[in-house]
C-alpha cells in the first residue's frame, strides 16, 4: 500500500451522544468535545424550522419528520470522517432505525447514551429557559426511547453526580482515559 498522508493518521472517531430531552446531551457532548479537543455540533441545530416549530407547539415529530434531520446530521458525520477528523455531536437517536442512519455508511459513529432517572428529566426540562421542546413532550420521547442494543458500537452512562464526574464516566466508557 501507497504512503500517503490519511494512511499515517488514526482513524476518526465520531461519538453521537443520545438520549432523551433533558438527559445533558449538550452539555456532556460539549464537555466531551473540550475534553478530546474534538470538533462539536448540536443536534438541534441540524432542525428544520418547520420541526422546530412543530415541537415548540407541543407536537411531537413522526419518523417523516426525524429523517431529513437524521440525513443533515449524518451529512455533517461524513464530511467529518471524510477529512479524517474526530467529532462530537448531539441527537436523541431514541429508535435503532434513527441510530442506523447515522452508522449508514460511516464506520466510525459510535454512541454515548446518557441517561438520567425521570424525575430529574422532568425537572431539567421544565426548568429550560430558551428552548423549544415543551416538558410535555419528554413523555413521548421516552415511550419512543429504545436503549442501545448489545450490538450497537457505544456505552451508556448515567447523567447523575457532578458535571465532572459524569465526563469522567463518559472517557472511560469510550475508553478514552483509563482508569
Amino acid at each position: 500500500m501507497p504512503d500517503t498522508p490519511q494512511a499515517d493518521r488514526p482513524a476518526p472517531d465520531i461519538v453521537v451522544v443520545m438520549g432523551v430531552s433533558g438527559s445533558g446531551k449538550t452539555t456532556v457532548g460539549r464537555r466531551l468535545a473540550a475534553a478530546t479537543g474534538w470538533a462539536f455540533a448540536e443536534g438541534d441545530d441540524f432542525h428544520p424550522a418547520a420541526s422546530v416549530e412543530k415541537m415548540r407547539d407541543g407536537d411531537a415529530l413522526t419518523d417523516e419528520d426525524r429523517w431529513p434531520w437524521l440525513e443533515r446530521i449524518g451529512a455533517w458525520v461524513s464530511e467529518k470522517e471524510s477529512r479524517g477528523e474526530s467529532a462530537v455531536v448531539t441527537c436523541s437517536a431514541l429508535r435503532r432505525a434513527y441510530r442506523d442512519v447515522l452508522r449508514r455508511d460511516r464506520p466510525h459513529v459510535r454512541f454515548l447514551h446518557v441517561q438520567a432517572p425521570g424525575g430529574v428529566l422532568a425537572d431539567r426540562v421544565e426548568q429550560r429557559a430558551g428552548h423549544y421542546m415543551p416538558p410535555s413532550l419528554l413523555s413521548s420521547q421516552l415511550a419512543t426511547l429504545e436503549p442501545l442494543a448489545p450490538d450497537e458500537p457505544g456505552a451508556t452512562v448515567t447523567a447523575e453526580g457532578s458535571a465532572a464526574d459524569v465526563l469522567t464516566r463518559c472517557l472511560l466508557a469510550l475508553g478514552l482515559r483509563e482508569v
